[in-house]
């Protein structure tokens, strides 16, 4: 038997994760009746990965309020019928022997979209199902439609609909709770300097403009206590000059940790259009190393990491605690059972429902 950094279990408060091969959010455009309640596609989705030894298991962004959608078929957390739709996707994890974990997300001037494979892209009319989007000021990303700006009593609202989501997260049985302020979406806008141009409590300086994170992450530990594990998703830069970048980052982390988050998810971009993105194998893992030693807290590393040596790799040389997995864990869902494979580390998870397909050594 091999001893492996990727295959060590990991805990945080009082989850502990059976490996350090975890899934990302994946957005799936796929409620069926614009409700915002997760379906018989969700459970499988999710419960694939769980089946197929992850030790998180992640939802996709999931709105705490109606307008907080990406698109009219996503996800939402903010009623009954979803929090109960969620609770049988989370006992299916459960059983599997993965953590259950809950992005809670709020698009911002980036919601009210047509799904992915939808007729049209860009910002979907109220007539066709959309709605009014906000934003912490009135700048429209590009190709989209102009957003109302928040004011600090609808911020207030929209800082204890996190705290409400966050509730209702824990009654549906999620071990974990990650906090979207990555990828262009609210609280991203609310970080960076180019989609912020307020000039009161909540614009200007790199303190206010973390104001709306650090008051949702103490109001969302407020809510839970402090037993629950709570994550933070950062695109650690806009590539953008002038934009939100790893400096920043990094300080808002360490604000974060402060306040009550436990570890960081590290990706990219998503802001602004026509910048330049470096894609590589593993383009962003520098970025979670650079978070993770300049302010001292756990990260996950996520981007075109395909492989198990790789994922071994980013984990055992300390660049991250953990990995996230996207598109090469919906390619093959039982990517960790092929791993411990690859890495010759031995596991009790592999489902006995497949032993017969079981590699074997020799």
């Amino acid at each position: 038997m091999t001893t492996s950094a990727l295959f060590t279990p990991h805990t945080i408060r009082s989850t502990s994760f059976r490996n350090r091969i975890w899934v990302s959010p994946l957005c799936q455009y796929s409620v069926d009746e614009r409700d915002g309640v997760p379906t018989d596609w969700h459970l499988v989705h999710l419960g694939s990965f769980a089946r197929g030894g992850a030790g998180l298991v992640m939802t996709e962004a999931t709105a705490v309020t109606p307008v907080g959608r990406i698109s009219p078929e996503d996800t939402g957390i903010w009623d009954d019928d979803q929090q109960a739709a969620w609770a049988r996707i989370v006992d299916f994890i459960h059983s599997q022997g993965a953590a259950a974990g809950v992005q809670l997300a709020h698009a911002g001037r980036k919601a009210s979209t047509w799904k992915e494979w939808g007729p049209e892209s860009g910002t979907q009319p109220e007539a066709d199902g959309g709605w009014t989007m906000v934003a912490p000021s009135a700048i429209p990303f590009t190709g989209y439609g102009t957003p109302h700006s928040l004011t600090v009593e609808e911020i207030a609202e929209t800082v204890a609909d996190f705290a409400r989501a966050a509730r209702r997260s824990i009654d549906a049985g999620f071990d974990v709770l990650e906090i979207h302020a990555a990828h262009g979406y609210l609280v991203h806008q609310f970080l960076s300097p180019l989609s912020n141009e307020r000039t009161d409590a909540y614009g200007g300086s790199l303190e206010n403009r973390a104001r709306v994170l650090v008051e949702i992450i103490r109001a969302v530990r407020d809510e839970v206590g402090d037993d629950v594990p709570l994550f933070v998703r950062f695109s650690a830069t806009d590539y953008a000059e002038g934009g939100w970048d790893r400096e920043q980052t990094a300080t808002v982390a360490a604000w974060s940790r402060d306040a009550g988050a436990d570890l960081f998810d590290i990706s990219t971009g998503g802001l602004v259009r026509d910048v330049t993105i470096p894609l590589s194998p593993g383009y962003q893992v520098p970025f979670a190393d650079f978070v993770k030693r300049e302010s001292d807290v756990e990260v996950n590393a996520v981007g075109l990491i395909t492989e198990a040596a790789q994922a071994e790799e980013i984990v055992a040389s300390g660049q991250a605690d953990a990995v996230m997995m996207g598109r090469e864990i919906m390619r093959d869902p039982h990517f960790p059972l092929r791993a411990a494979h690859e890495l010759g580390v031995e596991i009790d998870y592999f489902p006995i429902q497949y032993h017969r397909a079981r590699w074997r050594r020799g």
